[in-house]
């Protein structure tokens, strides 16, 4: 086995479903800026998530509509800032082409 190639920093956190606002505590090493104060007290990293086991319909049983609007939106927004994206003048010119 490698050495040195897992996370070190495994530590407890708090997951929260944004879809239906269920919290579980658990151990990650995964970023968070958030904290959250739990049950016992203690306070921990939040980490916010859209779909968990508590809302995904294969452990639910039921379908549920996500809102990926929003993501979609989000991306459009960045990618229309980046140098991929067509300018009026890129788009003008492919009209008068047609």
């Amino acid at each position: 086995m490698k050495k040195d190639i897992h996370p070190t920093e495994y530590r407890t956190v708090i997951f929260k479903d944004v879809s239906n606002e269920e919290t579980f505590m658990t151990k990650s090493c995964a970023p968070s800026k958030e904290t959250i104060t739990w049950e016992d007290g203690k306070e921990y990293p939040l980490l916010k998530v859209e779909i968990s086991n508590t809302s995904h319909p294969f452990f639910t049983g039921k379908m549920k509509y996500v809102d990926t609007a929003g993501r979609i939106d989000k991306f459009k927004k960045r990618f229309a800032n980046s140098r991929f994206s067509k300018t009026k003048m890129d788009e003008e010119a492919e009209k008068d082409a047609q």
